[in-house]
């Protein structure tokens, strides 16, 4: 949004400030080692970036009224919703080695908004696309969740599984949540998400007349079946371990190309505007 063409120099400084100030502080959660600032850096990072979303979204400093939408933002909602969960859920049971990533996927998110900002859309084709909007977003950051715990638990196995090297101690249970309740927040996000993007999709449908079968369309659809039959083998023949979790990432693949691949194309690779 900084390289927005329709922003006044009065109207850019909130934005800027409170980017720099989510991007300083994810830098510092992520690098710095003392515990007394990663709580409190991570913290900050995420209230200034929710801040700069919420000034993103509503398009203050731009020369008509709306929101931007893009791949970049998009993603940047996605990331900062998944950090919320990681805040709440860190204060009841340690989930380690995640936060210097989140804290770098945060900055690396900031930074991509500000170089790509998005489509402006001063207003929306139906009543109910602010909604439809809103549940894909949703979706997208229970699914990311859902992915953050999946190789929470991928790590986990891991670590039970390697033999321990000659004069090793046997090694004891990572810390953090149990693999059976790991597994089960993983598709509790899972089957939340599914929800999420069903409720997406019959809305896309009602309000698209008529339905268009484009990129988005497609890997939408592709990726609601994924996840379907995920939760169907779960139920009927109780998959978990590397089976689920390549279903996982398959879903979250064809997903994330569904609006954030197709947008990056047409914003970076094509130049053009939906």
């Amino acid at each position: 949004m900084i390289l927005s063409p329709g922003l006044s120099a009065a109207s850019l400084l909130p934005l800027a400030a409170t980017s720099i100030v989510a991007l300083l502080a994810y830098l510092v959660a992520a690098f710095r080692r003392e515990a007394r600032w990663l709580g409190v850096a991570l913290a900050v990072g995420w209230i200034g970036h929710g801040l700069a979303i919420g000034l993103h979204a509503a398009g203050i400093g731009e020369a008509q009224p709306g929101a931007r939408f893009g791949f970049a933002p998009a993603l940047s909602v996605t990331l900062w919703l998944v950090l919320a969960v990681y805040a709440i859920e860190s204060r009841f049971v340690p989930l380690a080695g995640v936060r210097r990533t989140l804290a770098l996927l945060g900055a690396a998110a900031v930074v991509l908004t500000l170089v790509f900002p998005g489509e402006l859309r001063p207003h929306a084709g139906s009543p109910w696309a602010p909604l439809h909007w809103i549940l894909g977003i949703a979706s997208y950051g229970l699914f990311g969740t859902a992915l953050l715990h999946a190789a929470l638990l991928r790590r986990a196995e891991q670590r039970l599984r390697s033999k321990p090297t000659a004069g090793e101690a046997p090694r004891a249970s990572p810390p953090g949540l149990p693999l059976l309740r790991l597994e089960k927040l993983t598709f509790r996000f899972v089957a939340a998400g599914f929800v999420v993007l069903s409720a997406t999709l019959l809305l896309g449908w009602w309000f698209s007349s008529p339905w268009r079968w484009d990129h988005k369309s497609v890997f939408s659809v592709l990726a609601w079946g994924v996840f379907a039959a995920l939760l169907a083998g779960r139920r009927a023949f109780g998959w978990r371990g590397r089976l689920a979790t390549r279903w996982l990432y398959v879903g979250a693949g064809l997903l994330l190309l569904a609006y954030v691949g197709s947008r990056f194309v047409l914003e970076v690779v094509l130049h053009r505007t939906a």
